[in-house]
């Protein structure tokens, strides 16, 4: 046999082989997506995703918890800003005083 033909018969081999493969492959995704559709395995990844999100998070708050403090602190003092000024005597006028100040200006 010359050595074209062992190669040919060869590369038939692999090819025959590769094809096998391939077929194989798509035959068990078929069974996969029959058994839990593509909405289903999304889920499942979104789901892994934000477990993992989450975990990190949790992580990052353990090692930084004078930072964390600091950021709610930050929020409350933030939302609560108007009361405050308003005992402190720095606050806004409320509307009604606004309004009785302005129209004594205008006389």
């Amino acid at each position: 046999m010359s050595d074209r033909r062992a190669r040919m018969i060869e590369d038939r081999y692999l090819r025959d082989s590769a094809k096998a493969l391939v077929e194989a492959d798509l035959e068990h995704l078929k069974t996969g997506l029959s058994q839990r559709g593509l909405t289903e395995r999304a889920f499942d990844k979104v789901r892994e995703g934000a477990v993992d999100i989450y975990e990190e998070a949790v992580e990052v708050a353990e090692d930084n918890k004078g930072a964390l403090a600091a950021l709610i602190a930050a929020v409350v003092v933030w939302f609560a800003r108007n009361p405050i000024l308003s005992l402190l005597g720095l606050g806004e006028e409320p509307d009604d005083a606004a309004a009785e100040r302005d129209e004594a200006e205008e006389r």
